[in-house]
């Protein structure tokens, strides 16, 4: 099953399933997250469809989700950026003020040379994880999403904490969540691609990762219990743009998509910066 975000036409978010060109509403983002296997067991009686082209839509998750995401997470990638595998998970913030959803711009901030891409697959947490083994934690999984974790190089090399980067307006978007039982485990390998203006820059495979998502949620679970509705981002695989000759960068006009395997797609449009600033 494929799951969105919609807002309704009073302002509320709810989560809705995506069936074919149409949506069928789930309930409130509260009331869905509080049990997700019900609320998907719901959309068989839900009668309601409500057509895909007429709908605004949003993410899906809790607005006081956290979004945890990997760095350096693919054995290629780190030794593209010239840096020795870590020893353990690194591992970064961004807010859910970020997300986006599929096909929506996003403007390169004022001081940025452009935008650079990294494909990436988020999990979604389904159910409590703390003080978990790898494999319950694995198993709490709801579903998976193509992910753009686009980044704002020169911020995010300002310090050694990535987070000012990694948090530009817009910068994370997010495609439709993908139930794990229509996607299966990572570890039996997913291809990741990035294409920008219609040609392929990265084209990994989930085999490559350096940590496993579920070691990587049974590490964090011995610190943080994990809710339904947060998001682990799991890294990308090497050819993103900043470490080419000269550097590509994302810029006005650009677009660029994230294709999983099994999972889909999420396409961004790239547009210039916000006039008020280019002025200041």
């Amino acid at each position: 099953m494929r799951i969105v975000g919609m807002i309704t036409t009073e302002g509320e978010r709810l989560v809705a399933a995506r069936d074919g060109d149409h949506l069928i509403p789930l309930g409130t983002v509260a009331a869905f997250w509080a049990d997700p296997a019900a609320g998907v067991e719901r959309a068989a009686q839900v009668t309601d469809r409500i057509p895909v082209d007429s709908a605004t839509l949003a993410h899906p998750v809790p607005d006081g989700a956290r979004i945890l995401c990997l760095g350096l997470n693919y054995r290629a990638h780190a030794a593209e950026g010239k840096f020795e595998p870590p020893a353990h998970p690194m591992i970064f913030g961004r807010w859910t003020a970020s997300l986006v959803t599929d096909g929506s711009p996003v403007a390169v901030p004022v001081d940025e040379a452009g935008l650079d891409w990294e494909a990436e697959i988020a999990a979604v947490v389904g159910a409590p994880i703390a003080v978990a083994d790898a494999d319950t934690a694995r198993a709490a999984v709801f579903g998976y999403a193509a992910f753009n974790d686009l980044s704002a190089r020169r911020a995010q090399k300002l310090t050694a904490q990535w987070t000012l980067g990694k948090n530009a307006d817009d910068s994370g978007p997010m495609g439709d969540l993908v139930t794990a039982d229509e996607v299966g485990d990572l570890r039996e390998g997913l291809r990741v691609r990035a294409i920008v203006n219609g040609e392929t820059m990265q084209d990994g495979n989930t085999r490559d990762m350096i940590f496993e998502l579920g070691e990587v949620l049974a590490l964090v679970s011995r610190t943080l219990t994990l809710q339904p509705g947060d998001i682990i981002v799991t890294g990308t695989p090497e050819g993103v743009g900043y470490v080419r000759t000269p550097p590509v960068l994302l810029n006005d006009g650009d677009v660029v998509t994230v294709d999983i395997e099994r999972i889909g797609s999420v396409t961004s449009h790239i547009v210039g910066r916000p006039a008020a600033a280019a002025r200041s």
